[in-house]
């Protein structure tokens, strides 16, 4: 009975699950049958127009990249990690993406929300720089610093034991935070990164496969599963989540496996032991969206991007309240906070994420281009991100979400 319990709380920890629930939410609230929202389709047309609109000004050959961490290290058109990376000796192609296994983990694990408030001081280009963009390079500064490194020589690396014992006071000081310069949820961000330093130190068969271990000896456990140099990205979602799925706060567990960025909604019914539960996986898809062109510069082919879903994000789901497609049944819901586990807060993350799709549908026809030629990471990176985002500066002056999230730094 364990095993087959422990096999439904495993099939949560997957893309095709996160798609199937957000389906199914969709179909409700198109029934009319959700307690927080309603969905008007008829305004989707606008949204694509919007979509449209950013991509073709921020890619005007259309010639779209993922959406993934890496797009943050670019500042004021110079990549910066490339210009590391591309500067520095490696033995191997492995060892590089080692390296960039490390980086896109600890950085993914620093980017949640980082508040209206809150300013990096970029010294080479020297301007203030908020929210991701912000975090990417002030963690991208860390890991160059060699701040989670043993040994300040080789500083292109996360070391385990490093990262658990990593003080509050250090990434404090990294992130520039004062009382004048507010970070929400430092707290709970270096909590997390103890939490995986102290994982990836137990996990040594895992993580130290070819090193001492570190976050990037993922790489080396995913390049095993490849068939004929082929990787396809749901894999790379799974290993994530079965890898690292401790390190996220104590929420929901099923037969003792922690179920991560999944939530409880009533109205979601399977069978078996698994009714009721929504997963999201919001964090876990990003850094897997962002693990693909390491694993594709070591020589890898990385198919079914597309069985990776859309981001159950605030920039998302922003869009489609501010475009109107989902509206709120009760207005004063927007002047109010809610809990990450609220039933409102699940149903606008899980509809966000069924909503991308038919989205993403309506700009390849616009476009002409298939989804092997126009991947949902790219239509995310184009796109829906950025116009949640300038919808956001549109209609609210400090560009806050349309709807107020209580987040503890881990889910978004």
């Amino acid at each position: 009975m364990a095993d087959a319990l422990e096999l439904q709380a495993r099939s949560l920890l997957t893309a095709k699950a996160v798609r199937a629930r957000a389906g199914q939410m969709l179909e409700l609230g198109l029934a009319g049958a959700l307690s927080h929202f309603t969905i008007d389709l008829d305004r989707m047309d606008g949204i694509a127009e919007a979509v449209l609109g950013v991509t073709r000004k921020a890619y005007p050959t259309l010639d779209i990249p993922f959406h993934a961490r890496w797009r943050h290290f670019v500042l004021g058109g110079v990549d910066r990690w490339a210009r590391l990376a591309d500067a520095a000796t490696w033995p191997d192609r492995a060892a590089r993406a080692r390296a960039e296994f490390d980086l896109a983990i600890v950085s993914v694990l620093l980017d949640a929300g980082a508040g209206a408030t809150w300013r990096y001081r970029d010294t080479v280009a020297g301007q203030d720089i908020g929210r991701s963009e912000g975090l990417a390079i002030a963690s991208l500064d860390m890991f160059a610093s060699g701040l989670f490194a043993r040994d300040a020589r080789t500083p292109f690396r996360v070391d385990a034991d490093v990262l658990a014992q990593l003080p509050l006071a250090a990434l404090t000081s990294a992130f520039q935070v004062t009382n004048a310069n507010p970070l929400l949820g430092l707290e709970g961000r270096t909590d997390l990164l103890q939490r995986l330093g102290r994982l990836v130190a137990e996990r040594v068969e895992v993580f130290g496969l070819q090193d001492t271990p570190r976050p990037g000896g993922l790489f080396d456990h995913i390049a095993a599963q490849a068939t004929d140099g082929a990787i396809a990205a749901p894999a790379i979602l799974s290993a994530v989540l079965n890898q690292l799925g401790p390190i996220w706060p104590s929420r929901l567990a099923l037969a003792g496996i922690p179920l991560g960025d999944c939530w409880r909604h009533p109205a979601i019914e399977t069978d078996g032991a698994t009714t009721g539960l929504v997963p999201l996986h919001k964090l876990s898809q990003w850094l897997s969206y962002s693990l693909i062109e390491p694993l594709q510069r070591a020589g890898f082919e990385v198919t079914d991007i597309d069985g990776l879903t859309g981001l159950a994000e605030y920039r998302n789901g922003g869009l489609f309240v501010d475009h109107e497609v989902l509206r709120l049944r009760d207005a004063g819901d927007a002047e109010r906070a809610h809990a990450v586990d609220s039933l409102l807060v699940v149903e606008w993350r899980a509809l966000t994420v069924a909503l991308l799709d038919l989205l993403a549908d309506r700009i390849r026809a616009r476009l002409g281009r298939p989804p092997e030629s126009l991947p949902l990471a790219s239509i995310l990176e184009g796109g829906t991100w950025a116009a949640g985002r300038a919808i956001a500066f549109a209609r609210r002056p400090d560009g806050a979400p349309p709807l107020k999230v209580i987040s503890d730094g881990t889910v978004f």
